[in-house]
């Protein structure tokens, strides 16, 4: 029997050879990666050739363009970097090292200086086709003058210019779906026809090139919402087969499984992300915070749907020692640790509802929150973002015991709110208008507990009209409690089945498959059949 390895070797050959034949440019990355680099595994096909003269600096560039398709920057950063050390002249790899310091539809700061400082190194020569140039042009267009979000539709422009120019170019197409997705703010009125569009153009990617990993990652994020999640189902079980070694492509597809209510795929695609983001920083002697902590809160939440309780407290627990462990110098890391280490166990509480054990599962007030210092000013409001989802747990658990503690995190909600809109582009949602939603959660949950029902579903209505003017969330719900829910609960209190099981209907409109919703349904039903 061929070994392993000596299959490998064979694998490497064959690719060698198709190189020769095809000329510098196409290349599957799962082929030629296996042996030289272990941990990039297979990460899709993608076919983008440029005017390098080194096979060897065209691979590490056809891995990092693979990379950047499924977000995994560091990877792609390296790559870029790699290619550049083996050919300084190689333009495309600096277009690359720039595009990674980019990371659109996550709300995460752009590395615009360190993208500038690699476009100082690219030299126009000669040898470059008019092709790369136009990809240069718009990468200058990108990190160009001007606040982010007119760069962010001058460089969609762009690339829309070069998906028409060459209309064979997948990879043109697929940057300019991302670019399209990446130009939509939440605020944004045509936000979803420009979701539409850049879901169109990613699906023919997708049917050109089924293992293209930004084809597939791209419709997921387009279509990411209750009405449209089916349209990307099939991709959705692709895309973990076409990328597996990278984390988000694993993460990914739970998007619309979660958009669909498919809590064991959901759960799957999350357990299978976490693991392999913690491989990759063991395996990289990387500091503890680069694990995927976002997959992580994911799967606690899916855990809960499930009526896993019991799987989900040893989540709270990793996320509590892993916060202890991030490194005290990355302050926007600590920021985003001490968020995931306040919604877990928030999230928790309100799923199982186990009020009077509050103060045991939620983490204690700080004193002072990360990133407090002078130091750490740019992260100063998201510091105190962190302390909201434990914030409001607090207030909605003394709430439902009917203490009037509840009103004093019902106000530092809505002092938060005050300072908080430069967090809704980074997080992609409305944050003032969540935590005014949260404030009158708790405020109605203490209404209806001291006997106010009337009061208590006046407020609910202002709320719930107010998380209407919101679209569905991708992923689970930021508010923590669905205002829809909490109204449909407390009108079972005031014997409104009816009407309960309409605000019910709507909470699974908006979160399908919900548990708390779909268990306030039944009850609705319920009391509304009885005679």
């Amino acid at each position: 029997m061929q070994s392993p390895r000596a299959s490998s070797r064979g694998l490497l050959v064959l690719a060698a050879l198709a190189i020769l034949v095809l000329g510098v440019g196409a290349f599957v990355v799962s082929t030629i990666s296996a042996e030289r680099e272990p941990s990039m595994g297979r990460l899709g096909r993608v076919d983008f050739r440029t005017s390098s003269r080194s096979p060897e600096a065209q691979q590490h560039f056809l891995r990092g363009v693979a990379a950047l398709h499924s977000f995994w920057y560091p990877v792609a950063l390296d790559e870029f970097r790699a290619a550049t050390r083996i050919e300084p002249q190689f333009t495309m790899g600096y277009w690359g090292e720039a595009m990674a310091h980019n990371h659109p539809i996550w709300g995460e700061p752009q590395e615009t200086e360190a993208a500038r400082k690699v476009l100082a190194r690219v030299q126009m020569t000669p040898e470059l086709t008019p092709r790369e140039r136009s990809y240069l042009n718009a990468v200058q267009v990108l990190y160009g003058e001007g606040e982010r979000p007119a760069r962010d539709q001058a460089y969609a422009r762009a690339m829309e210019a070069i998906y028409r120019t060459y209309p064979d170019d997948l990879e043109a197409a697929a940057f300019y779906a991302l670019a399209l997705l990446g130009s939509v703010r939440h605020s944004d009125a045509g936000s979803l026809r420009t979701r539409m569009r850049a879901g169109a153009i990613a699906m023919d990617v997708y049917r050109r090139e089924p293992d293209h990993p930004g084809a597939a990652h791209y419709i997921l994020h387009a279509f990411d919402d209750p009405d449209h999640a089916i349209l990307a189902l099939p991709a959705a079980r692709r895309y973990a087969q076409i990328a597996p070694e990278a984390f988000h492509a694993l993460h990914m597809p739970s998007h619309i499984f979660l958009q669909l209510g498919m809590w064991p795929e959901a759960a799957a695609s999350n357990g299978a992300a976490w693991k392999a983001s913690d491989e990759w920083v063991k395996r990289r002697k990387l500091p503890i915070s680069r694990r995927d902590y976002h997959s992580l809160h994911w799967l606690l939440y899916v855990y809960l749907q499930q009526g896993r309780a019991r799987d989900a407290e040893p989540l709270l627990a990793t996320m509590r020692e892993s916060l202890a462990q991030f490194p005290r110098d990355d302050l926007r890391m600590q920021a985003f640790g001490a968020y995931i280490a306040a919604l877990m166990p928030a999230t928790y509480l309100v799923e199982t509802e186990a009020w009077d054990a509050a103060d045991e599962i939620l983490p204690p007030e700080p004193g002072k929150t990360p990133g407090s210092g002078p130091a750490g000013a740019p992260y100063q409001a998201f510091a105190a973002l962190a302390r909201s989802p434990a914030l409001f747990a607090r207030g909605l658990a003394a709430a439902m015991r009917g203490s009037a503690d509840a009103l004093r995190s019902a106000e530092a909600l809505r002092a938060i709110g005050k300072n908080s809109a430069a967090m809704s582009a980074m997080l992609g949602v409305d944050v003032p208008k969540i935590l005014q939603i949260q404030a009158m959660e708790i405020t109605t949950a203490r209404q209806a507990t001291g006997g106010d029902l009337d009061g208590a579903i006046g407020t609910m209505k202002e709320a719930t009209a107010l998380e209407e003017s919101m679209p569905p969330p991708p992923g689970p719900p930021p508010l923590v409690k669905p205002s829809h829910e909490l109204f449909g609960e407390i009108l079972l209190r005031a014997d409104r089945p009816a009407e309960a099981a309409r605000q019910f209907a709507r909470s699974l409109f908006r979160h399908p498959n919900r548990e708390l919703s779909r268990r306030g349904a039944e009850r609705a039903a319920a009391a509304g059949s009885k005679p």
